[in-house]
């Protein structure tokens, strides 16, 4: 792996850092299985696409896509949440409904923002070379949003978030409007989705209807994986390793397919990402067993 493929890897790990987030809002905290993010990411991409195409400033652009993504999760948990239908099938709906969404939105399948104005159009005149820039402008959004989740689920209403997570019938007995935080979190979580998608358009220079294929999986390996290696025991090191193991993830991954002897091709990413989410979702159960072993004195 050369210099271009590392520094490749940090930057779409610190970007795909902004789904584990949200990933991690959905299933960590509010225990709501959320598959709308794969149709959210490419929402997030068309919206902006469409939108800087159009001569819509690109910040603009971008916070309407926030908004687009923010509308996506809140139907998933509206349709869950008013009429009593199963997390996972309410997010399936959603999500095939975004596919024929996106089309529309787009009005074809994909759409090239090369020669556009982009929030990073300004970076492109700077002295250092683009593969550290670009990775530096990752870094700061990445630390700007970790910085909002944390004092936001630090807050009295994020607390009230993570309550109704981790015991929806206590936190109604507290008093907590349950469904209203329950929106709320599947919308912001879609949100930050939709902003990884429209980052990602603009970085790349290209919206397609079918980038979000796979958006879960991704976020839920960062998020399982930095659990795996990172432990978290509170909010602050739960985000930041959302964000290490979305790195890891795709340093791995690089790595992998980039490592000749294993004779990995790139339509093997997924045999990749299987072999990577399983082997971090069993480590925690083996540092366990090895714990116990330890603390028997040694005896099986």
């Amino acid at each position: 792996m050369n210099l271009i493929q590392f520094m490749g890897a940090i930057e779409i790990g610190l970007l795909y850092g902004l789904v584990a987030m949200g990933v991690l809002l959905s299933f960590r905290i509010l225990d709501f299985p959320d598959l709308t993010v794969d149709g959210s990411f490419p929402l997030g991409a068309a919206v902006c696409a469409v939108l800087i195409v159009s001569g819509v400033n690109p910040w603009m652009a971008t916070f309407y896509s926030i908004l687009a993504g923010m509308a996506a999760g809140f139907t998933t948990a509206w349709i869950s949440v008013r009429w009593n239908i199963l997390h996972l099938l309410a997010s399936i709906l959603t999500m095939t409904a975004l596919y024929s969404i996106n089309l529309r939105v787009m009005g074809r399948p994909n759409i090239a923002l090369l020669g556009e104005q982009t929030i990073f159009t300004p970076l492109e005149n700077s002295s250092f070379p683009h593969i550290y820039v670009m990775a530096t402008a990752m870094f700061v959004i990445a630390a700007l949003f970790f910085v909002v989740m944390y004092f936001f689920l630090s807050s009295e209403k994020g607390l009230a978030m993570r309550a109704t997570g981790a015991n929806s019938r206590m936190a109604k007995a507290q008093g907590i409007a349950v469904n209203s935080y329950t929106l709320f979190g599947i919308a912001l979580s879609n949100g930050l989705v939709a902003l990884a998608g429209a980052l990602f358009a603009q970085s790349q220079g290209f919206a397609d209807v079918s980038m979000g294929v796979g958006t879960i999986i991704i976020g839920l390996a960062a998020v399982i994986v930095g659990e795996a290696f990172f432990n978290p025991k509170r909010i602050c090191a739960a985000l930041i390793a959302c964000i290490l193991g979305s790195i890891f993830y795709y340093l791995v991954r690089a790595m992998a397919l980039n490592a000749s002897f294993l004779g990995l091709q790139a339509s093997d990413l997924n045999l990749v990402t299987a072999i990577l989410v399983g082997g971090a979702m069993i480590m925690p159960k083996l540092r366990a067993k090895i714990l116990d072993f330890k603390a028997a004195g040694g005896r099986s």
